[in-house]
């Protein structure tokens, strides 16, 4: 159930309406307590985050969380928790109010939503009585036709109507609304409150970032380098672009961090050895051609996209077999050492 000023929310929605999360969602943007939050999240000076020395951040231990993963951490173990490349994607904040436990989702599809959701109130230990705070940041208007989906019609028909972000959106509220579990939205940095066009009318996202301070949950506009993407870059960013016929992602967020032991298990995933072929192809396109055929948002990727894109196809062919990054099936895992830093695990 969704709150909003610690009171329940209703937009008295349609009852003939096919889809109602979509008037709940367009209530909760127009609600004067999301404005005025959304406008004070994006006032904020976005941190620049750095393992590179001499930058204070690094001294501080944190946990990032890539495009369809999440992670919930313990204030005593991490300072702080984040994301960042959002752009069609959206970040989902859920800290307990209580203990301060928090947890990050970085959801790229509204087939993940359902399960996310019940793998992220598990790992904070939720009761019916749990008061659970909720941030949700990233996505925009990445289509100039907002149909709301109320017209039916085919599903990519209405995709291409109202953009990707929409219906994830839309599926989030929807999710959050349906449970029992009181969720006060504190922030709801998306769609049209996350959204600028530049001179040419091209729709961009006002912030795809964010970490949150776990000791106070507060949460700022923040942008990681690779050198804070940490550990297992690459291979994290491989299972989530190469690994989508393995049937146990169906649906699912993968894993990442546990939060007891202050430690990272990178789950094993597969792919099919002919996808080399298929990068061999994308090392071969030029800069605009990658961004079109790679991206859901071309006109609004980060400055690294491309050559991220080209590090994960250059792994990809130089490792063709996951059986070989994966030996046996096991998790590749890291454990902080007393400097800070992450230490992979024979």
């Amino acid at each position: 159930m969704i709150y909003v000023g610690g009171v329940p929310f209703s937009s008295s929605p349609s009852s003939a309406s096919p889809r109602q999360e979509y008037e709940i969602l367009v209530a909760l943007l127009e609600h004067p307590m999301m404005l005025s939050a959304s406008n004070s999240f994006k006032e904020l000076p976005e941190l620049k985050i750095s393992d590179a020395q001499g930058n204070s951040c690094c001294k501080l231990k944190h946990v990032y969380v890539f495009q369809r993963e999440y992670a919930t951490v313990y204030p005593e173990h991490v300072d702080f928790i984040g994301t960042d490349e959002a752009t069609t994607c959206v970040g989902l904040v859920i800290r307990n109010q209580k203990d301060g436990i928090t947890s990050v989702a970085h959801l790229d599809s509204p087939s993940v939503v359902s399960l996310g959701l019940n793998s992220m109130l598990s790992s904070l230990n939720t009761s019916i009585d749990t008061e659970l705070d909720v941030h949700l940041i990233g996505g925009y208007e990445d289509s100039p036709s907002q149909d709301m989906g109320h017209s039916g019609g085919k599903s990519e028909d209405r995709r291409k109507k109202v953009g990707h972000s929409w219906d994830l959106c839309g599926e989030i509220i929807k999710a959050l609304q349906n449970d029992a579990t009181p969720f006060h939205i504190k922030t709801l940095c998306i769609l049209s409150h996350n959204t600028w066009r530049d001179n040419c009318g091209t729709s961009r996202p006002i912030a795809n970032g964010f970490l949150v301070e776990t000791s106070t949950g507060f949460i700022k506009p923040a942008s990681f380098d690779r050198s804070s993407r940490i550990p297992d870059e690459i291979v994290r960013r491989l299972r989530v672009s190469f690994s989508f016929d393995d049937p146990a992602w169906n649906g699912k967020l993968l894993e990442t961090y546990d939060a007891r032991e202050d430690k990272f298990s990178i789950a094993s995933c597969c792919w099919d050895v002919n996808l080399k072929y298929h990068a061999r192809k994308v090392l071969l396109l030029s800069d605009l051609e990658v961004l079109r055929f790679c991206s859901t948002s071309p006109d609004a990727e980060n400055p690294e996209f491309v050559e991220n894109t080209r590090r994960v196809c250059r792994y990809l062919v130089k490792n063709p077999d996951w059986r070989k990054i994966f030996p046996l099936g096991k998790p590749h895992v890291f454990k902080r050492t007393n400097t800070g830093e992450w230490a992979r695990c024979e």
